[in-house]
């Protein structure tokens, strides 16, 4: 995809506003921290991966022009107001304790040098992440057949990256092998992941998709019209349970019902060893306006109850196999995902 998500420049942290897509191409430049930690909170930007790379820069912003016990005060504030935005992924923390370790091993240098160490490293994020996009997608390829048909919900492509993407990187790198893939994407409600940004960044690719509304899903399975559903992940517990986006849970389900597989694509980054299954995941609540508006008008009642999870928790037993960079982990994910996060 031609657009970037996000890119360090000159100083600033830019990236495209995926609130007005598939509108208007709007990128907004940010120079401070706090701007950018509201950027993720409000959607801005989002995708686990792609919030993992915009926290990581925030920091950076955070520490210019500072040394020494300033640096230290001006880094627990910026590391504590970026890990408060979005709590359910786990690329967020983890990048933020990334950009932690080298600012602890870097605290002796000046001002100047230690910007300019956190400042490569935050590009260093951004450019693994890409690396193992293309990585996780060129094993997940292997998975389709040719031609195939392809059930994917939210968005987990390029937007949700450093760029490429997760779930559509495989579409994308089996389309690049020459496969004839073509996408049923779920609107995803609340917020249209699916309709809004998947199905924009597909057209771009000239990739064939079809939008169905998420209540769509079953019928399709039951008509045999669907090879396998790609999902991507916020976060995959030690045992396989896997946080996504809300309604991923029933998906799973659905795709179980109708002998289809379910494959979750998880940069290892994504994959927390620490959280033992989906029970500790925390799920992050979201404004109750995304359900009672659309578009700044009201569609519900005044003061009526609203329940909005951003994700759900699918459980290990209904996930076939879980694609990262480093080759494909298959049950018993307590064992196959540990021996893939191991370092080397």
């Amino acid at each position: 995809m031609a657009v970037k998500t996000i890119e360090w420049r000159a100083g600033s942290v830019r990236m495209i506003d995926q609130r007005l897509l598939p509108g208007r191409e709007v990128i907004r430049t940010y120079r401070d921290y706090r701007r950018v930690a509201e950027a993720i909170r409000t959607m801005v930007i989002r995708g686990a991966p792609a919030i993992g790379v915009a926290a990581a820069m925030g920091v950076a912003l955070a520490i210019r022009g500072t040394s020494g016990q300033r640096a230290r005060a001006r880094f627990e504030r910026a590391a504590n107001l970026l890990k408060a935005t979005r709590p359910t992924a786990v690329n967020l923390a983890w990048a933020v304790d990334r950009m932690g370790r080298v600012f602890e091993a870097s605290l002796a240098l000046d001002a100047a040098h230690l910007y300019r160490r956190m400042r490569d490293e935050a590009i260093a994020i951004y450019q693994e992440d890409l690396a193992a996009n293309r990585m996780l997608g060129r094993h997940g390829a292997a998975l389709l057949t040719s031609p195939a048909s392809v059930l994917t919900h939210c968005n987990a492509g390029a937007l949700a990256t450093a760029g490429y993407g997760t779930a559509l990187g495989v579409i994308r790198a089996a389309c690049e092998d020459g496969k004839e893939v073509r996408v049923f994407a779920d609107e995803t409600r609340p917020f249209l992941q699916g309709s809004r940004l998947t199905a924009w960044e597909l057209r771009k690719d000239r990739i064939p998709v079809t939008i169905i509304a998420d209540s769509m899903a079953a019928s399709v399975l039951r008509a045999g019209q669907v090879d396998c559903v790609i999902v991507g992940t916020d976060r995959t517990a030690a045992n396989g349970d896997v946080a996504n986006k809300v309604g991923t849970y029933p998906l799973a389900v659905l795709a179980r019902r109708h002998h289809v597989p379910f494959y979750v694509a998880a940069p290892l980054s994504s994959i927390d060893l620490e959280c033992a299954n989906g029970d500790q995941i925390p799920i992050e609540q979201r404004p109750s306006t995304e359900l009672t508006e659309f578009g700044g008008k009201p569609i519900a009642p005044k003061g009526v109850e609203v329940f909005n999870p951003a994700f759900d928790v699918t459980p290990a037993e209904l996930v076939t196999a879980i694609i990262t960079e480093r080759g494909i982990a298959y049950p018993p994910f307590d064992e196959s995902l540990a021996t893939l996060k191991r370092p080397r």
